[in-house]
């Protein structure tokens, strides 16, 4: 089931802690703990630089790439399951949750 128009705005900030291996461990999301249950799925895109027209100092780095992870999620052990999609844009810390679906 895709998210209902009266589920949480797309593009909400998260938490998420890695493993030492740098995959995701558990997301932070509506006040829960997501513990990651599946292997993570983990690709880039590249930004659209000439429509976003940014402009960024010679060695400032990665300006393009685009980070995604998609994760199968349950806050409990007997909760339905869940996939989140994340993404983090360059230059930013932060992550968001681009889309999420009930498996």
């Amino acid at each position: 089931m895709t998210i209902a128009p009266e589920a949480p705005t797309l593009n909400a900030p998260v938490d998420v802690r890695f493993t030492k291996a740098g995959n995701p461990l558990a997301v932070r999301y509506d006040g829960r703990i997501w513990a990651v249950t599946e292997e993570p799925v983990h690709w880039f895109t590249r930004d659209s630089w000439w429509q976003t027209r940014r402009s960024v100092p010679v060695g400032v780095g990665n300006v393009v790439d685009i980070e995604h992870w998609r994760v199968q999620v349950r806050h409990t052990s007997d909760s339905p399951l869940r996939t989140f999609e994340l993404r983090r844009d360059p230059l930013s810390e932060q992550w968001l949750l681009e889309s999420l679906t009930e498996d």
